[in-house]
């Protein structure tokens, strides 16, 4: 940079000599005067002249080259004294001279300056064009991954939620039928207060007779627990209860003792059928006689009113006829029906010695034959034999001549005499039966003129031990509780059969139907009980 001023400085002095009479102008010369020896500094920085010299000719403007003038004075041929061209190195305008500085452009060439400028700006523009557009794409490109994966995560989850609808779609419609079931499950139930409110225990409370009184305790509003082993109960037969805020259901052998709170006990606990009682004879006395004594033991402990089960099993064979309570009976001991005979005799032998030293308040049913709904299919009464064998074409079998009499009741007959017998001030043996007697002959004809069978009668060999007389005397029943059956005959054995009808139904329809197993006995095997 210092040599091109260098000779930018010695062109200028050329200039002078060739008496131009002017100054170069240039941005890195100071001011100058002119004298006739030479130039001269003005302090102020103006040009002075001395008065005999020639006048000046006008300035240059700022920043144009004294080449010009050089070239029109010298005939356009530049060159220095002496003949020599004249070679200028100066910075023109485009050629990376510094800022602020103006060079001597050769004549003929035109400055680069603009024209860069303006490529620089197409230059800018088109990359700001093209990132725009590349962002504008980057944009577009991310929102159509975006719609897509949501487009999937939509169909996934669609078919997630189908799939998931498919699967509890049984579930729900099991919901619907168990609300149904939950809702219009219990019948109708009185509502009592507190001091009308009993709680009441049912021993055997899921059997035949003790789920019909369940039934009416439940709908009278008490508060009722059944106990029950199910050796013959079945919890179907309690089922329309469960849930219920006054019924509780223990399976619980009464042969072990029971601890609970009660005002009532109805003590009912016992195999009632020949099949049954004699398919565990020793199981059959502990329960009428250990499972009597427990309940004994927990009526005296919270001062509740007991009432015995018991049949009119403890005649025996009679030789009173009809039977009145003050009969003492006909029984074999040791005969196959004395584990149910002698222990509904022991058991009541049990009641009144606790009433008597224990002051216990007890009450003795003396029950007599009793049909109706919910009777075990297989348990060998002559009701249950004699319809199934009806409804399924076989022959109805009458063991014996068929002159044996029975009296058949009702079982809501007889859960009414239970009721009344238990909230009566009678302490002492009451039957409970109808006395309208019937030969088994005549009961088989009627059973089948009733399902409207063309079953046979088949006779078999009498059973040992069976009574041959049945009627019992309800005079005391009458006179001290009011009660009589009131149910015919004929309409509680319709009843009967629509029941065993759809029974056979469900074991038709492969729906499982309990049934007890025969009596068996094995030679040099300890039985424990």
């Amino acid at each position: 940079m210092r040599r091109h001023e260098e000779a930018f400085r010695i062109h200028c002095r050329e200039q002078r000599d060739t008496q131009l009479g002017h100054a170069c102008a240039h941005p890195g010369l100071s001011a100058t005067t002119t004298s006739p020896t030479g130039p001269r500094s003005h302090p102020h920085g103006a040009t002075m002249r001395h008065p005999g010299a020639p006048p000046l000719p006008s300035p240059q403007p700022r920043g144009a080259c004294a080449m010009t003038a050089v070239g029109r004075q010298s005939g356009g041929r530049g060159r220095r004294a002496g003949g020599a061209p004249l070679r200028l190195r100066g910075r023109f305008p485009g050629s990376g001279a510094e800022p602020g500085r103006a060079g001597c452009a050769p004549p003929g060439m035109v400055s680069k300056g603009p024209l860069l400028r303006l490529l620089t700006a197409i230059n800018r523009r088109r990359m700001k064009l093209l990132t725009g557009l590349a962002f504008v794409a980057y944009v577009a490109s991310v929102w159509g991954n975006f719609v897509n994966m949501r487009s999937l995560q939509e169909n996934g989850d669609q078919k997630v939620e189908s799939k998931i609808e498919e699967a509890v779609a049984p579930l729900r419609e099991k919901i619907r039928d168990l609300e149904k079931s939950f809702t219009q499950k219990y019948p109708p139930v009185k509502f009592l207060s507190e001091k009308d409110r009993k709680r009441i225990l049912i021993t055997g409370g899921a059997g035949f007779v003790g789920s019909h009184l369940t039934d009416k305790l439940m709908m009278d509003g008490h508060e009722v627990t059944v106990v029950d082993n199910f050796f013959t109960g079945r919890k179907r037969n309690v089922e329309h209860w469960i849930g219920h805020e006054n019924f509780e259901l223990i399976n619980h052998d009464v042969v072990e003792p029971l601890y609970i709170e009660v005002d009532q006990i109805y003590h009912l606990a016992s195999p009632a059928s020949p099949p049954n009682y004699m398919y565990n004879p020793i199981k059959t006395l502990k329960t009428n006689t250990i499972g009597t004594l427990n309940m004994l033991g927990l009526a005296k402990r919270v001062g509740a009113r007991l009432l015995l089960a018991s049949t009119s099993e403890v005649y025996g064979d009679p030789e009173v006829h009809p039977q009145n309570e003050d009969y003492w009976g006909h029984v074999n001991p040791i005969g196959p029906r004395a584990c149910y005979d002698e222990g509904k005799r022991v058991a009541e032998t049990m009641c009144y010695a606790y009433m008597k030293q224990e002051g216990v308040e007890v009450r003795v049913a003396r029950i007599f034959n009793t049909f109706g709904p919910r009777m075990h299919m297989n348990d060998g009464r002559v009701v249950s034999n004699f319809i199934l064998q009806a409804l399924q074409g076989e022959a109805l079998t009458v063991y014996g001549p068929g002159t044996q009499t029975r009296a058949f009741q009702y079982v809501s007959d007889l859960v009414n005499g239970l009721v009344a017998l238990m909230n009566s001030n009678v302490s002492s043996p009451v039957n409970l039966g109808n006395p309208e007697e019937h030969t088994i002959l005549e009961f088989a004809q009627l059973i089948k003129k009733l399902v409207g069978s063309e079953s046979e009668i088949q006779f078999l060999s009498e059973a040992q031990d069976d009574p041959q007389k049945r009627k019992p005397d309800i005079r005391k029943a009458k006179l001290l509780l009011g009660w009589e059956p009131v149910v015919p005959l004929e309409e509680g054995l319709n009843k009967a059969i629509h029941y065993f009808r759809k029974e056979l139904e469900y074991q038709a329809n492969n729906q499982y139907i309990p049934k007890p197993k025969p009596a068996r006995m094995k030679k040099g095997r300890t039985r424990h009980n």
